[in-house]
């Protein structure tokens, strides 16, 4: 079976630097507690890796729930980020904090600091229940409007006085346009921050075009990675090829190719190379399966 190869895919910048950050803090603090609050990124391998190296997952309902299951020693703030209230409690509670939060979403939590600041109401195109939001909205709650749709937005009454939208760094560009379409008419002077990441952006682009020449297209990561599960998205709807999410090469279902001469192969930001790699040999060996009938 022909195997295309879709790039760029996998790791970001902003994974790089958490799994980095990461690693060098458990070389650094041998037989003392480390632990992550949350998964650092949304990938079970990389979870078990550093599970293996001493690292402890603190996972619960929400990273303020999660801090209290941490008593001492050095805790990693994850790539998606945390309010201002779970850093002031770390800190409080005499831990040592590493903070492995990617740059861009540092950077949308300076911007919404900012336009708070200057007095705006903040809507801000997110999921709930992913921790990049919790994060976000942290930052002043009284001030920032979570929406996952355009209803959502058709039910929204801000204060009087300016208006912004900034986005979750993992959406996809698609998800997202309806929705801010929507805000400026239903608000026309609004100010619009684009916040989706560039590594988001060119992977799903990618996907995107790339498809158009396979068959099927494999994406390689976890249920759990708002970004990958994207990918998915974006090919199932925009160039309208079936897409299938595995975890691992185990995962491939020989039913899946009956009549499939190409096969695109992706993976989300936070799949490692390795799996990947699997995932692409374990295709290239398949043989293309005839279809029944």
């Amino acid at each position: 079976m022909e195997v295309v190869k879709i790039r760029p895919r996998g790791y970001c910048h902003g994974v790089v630097e958490a799994i980095r950050a990461l690693r060098q803090t458990a070389e650094a603090h041998p037989g003392e507690p480390v632990a992550m609050l949350g998964h650092l990124v949304h990938n079970e391998h990389v979870t078990r890796e550093f599970a293996d190296l001493g690292v402890r997952l603190v996972d619960a309902r929400s990273r303020l729930e999660a801090l209290d299951l941490v008593e001492s020693g050095t805790v990693v703030l994850t790539a998606h980020g945390v309010s201002p209230a779970v850093r002031e409690r770390a800190l409080a509670k005499g831990l040592n904090v590493v903070d492995a939060t990617c740059t861009d979403v540092i950077r949308t939590h300076e911007l919404v600091r900012d336009l708070c600041r200057k007095g705006y109401t903040v809507v801000y195109i997110g999921r709930r229940g992913h921790p990049e939001p919790e994060g976000v909205l942290g930052e002043a709650p009284d001030q920032i409007h979570l929406v996952e749709s355009v209803e959502d937005v058709d039910q929204l009454e801000p204060a009087p006085g300016p208006l912004a939208v900034t986005t979750q760094t993992t959406l996809s560009m698609w998800d997202t346009s309806a929705i801010i379409d929507r805000l400026r008419q239903r608000f026309p002077e609004i100010e619009v921050h684009n916040e989706i990441c560039l590594a988001t952006q060119e992977r799903q682009q990618a996907a995107v075009e790339q498809a158009a020449s396979c068959d099927l297209v494999v994406v390689v990561g976890s249920a759990r990675s708002s970004n990958t599960q994207r990918l998915v998205q974006v090919v199932r709807e925009l160039a309208n090829r079936p897409a299938y999410l595995v975890d691992t090469a185990d995962d491939l279902r020989p039913e899946w190719f009956q009549g499939v001469r190409r096969v695109g192969v992706t993976s989300g930001a936070s799949t490692p190379s390795q799996i990947t790699r699997e995932v692409i040999t374990r295709l290239e060996q398949m043989q293309p399966v005839a279809v029944a009938g």
